[in-house]
């Protein structure tokens, strides 16, 4: 199910730029931490135990690797644990730096992915084609572009594996012109493609006038609630970060705010809105089990 994607377009806008506000402006272990799981289990709703599996194999490998890429180069910090070979100090608080920085980038790649798969070309075009036409045209194109070269290369992988040029047999250099030949008709491929589209825009008056807009969606009670309770929710975590809720200091040492009971009301508050999408898709698939 994915029952989010049938929101207005604005309503989902509004709750991935908050969303993306919202991480990148807190270097915190709790709100990563938040981020991260939130986005892992939206990211699995979205696109299905497939990608659960993957991300459980990958994940975990990619946040150790980036987080231990910045003590090779971050050597701040007071808790000295030992000595690289290069003689400079490996501290906690880099490592913990590392955790928390890895982190942040996983969870906007991972809702990302969502905003991906949930965002298609029409409602950005809707959202944003009366205030800068081109603009959302070229940004439309450009998030459909790597899903479309995806689904391409594998069309010609396995119609030139039916031939026996499959890429994965043989020797090193059967391999690699095998390779080589299943990317000259991809570029060939989308070569032509762009070339049909440039003229097909030109054939139907592309720039040529003002352009004209037709929309297919309505605001529902549902949006403006969902939308209402998205505004209440990053206000509050707002109002709350400004408070120094979400205060923390990994160099010289680590060092954080107190939780309290009013921080914690605003890391639930957080929890919140990072997990609207799925409390919509686990009321919506209660109420269709309740139908059938």
């Amino acid at each position: 199910m994915n029952e989010f994607a049938r929101f207005h377009p604005w309503v989902i806008f509004i709750y991935f730029l908050s969303v993306f506000l919202i991480i990148c402006a807190h270097i915190n272990p709790i709100c990563v931490a938040i981020a991260f799981c939130t986005a892992f289990s939206y990211c699995a709703v979205v696109k299905g135990k497939k990608t659960l599996y993957k991300n459980l194999a990958i994940m975990p490998l990619l946040l150790c690797a980036m987080a231990l890429i910045n003590p090779a180069f971050n050597h701040r910090g007071v808790t000295i644990l030992t000595y690289l070979p290069s003689g400079n100090p490996l501290t906690a608080e880099s490592i913990c730096f590392g955790f928390i920085a890895a982190g942040m980038v996983l969870s906007i790649m991972l809702y990302f992915s969502c905003f991906n798969e949930i965002m298609t070309s029409d409602k950005i075009i809707y959202i944003f084609g009366k205030i800068i036409p081109s603009l959302s045209l070229i940004f439309s194109m450009t998030l459909r572009t790597v899903p479309i070269f995806r689904k391409r290369i594998n069309a010609i992988t396995r119609a030139q594996k039916c031939i026996g040029r499959s890429p994965f047999d043989g020797t090193p250099m059967k391999r690699v012109k095998s390779g080589l030949a299943i990317l000259s008709i991809m570029i060939t491929w989308s070569m032509e493609n762009a070339i049909e589209t440039a003229d097909s825009m030109k054939s139907r008056g592309f720039g040529v006038a003002k352009r004209t807009s037709f929309s297919i969606y309505s605001f529902t009670k549902r949006d403006k609630k969902v939308l209402f309770a998205i505004c209440i929710l990053v206000a509050y975590v707002a109002i709350g970060g400004a408070m120094g809720v979400f205060s923390f200091a990994c160099f010289p040492y680590i060092s954080m705010a107190k939780i309290s009971p009013y921080a914690f009301s605003v890391y639930f508050a957080e929890l919140l809105l990072f997990i609207i999408p799925i409390i919509v898709e686990v009321t919506e698939l209660k109420k269709w089990k309740s139908t059938n």
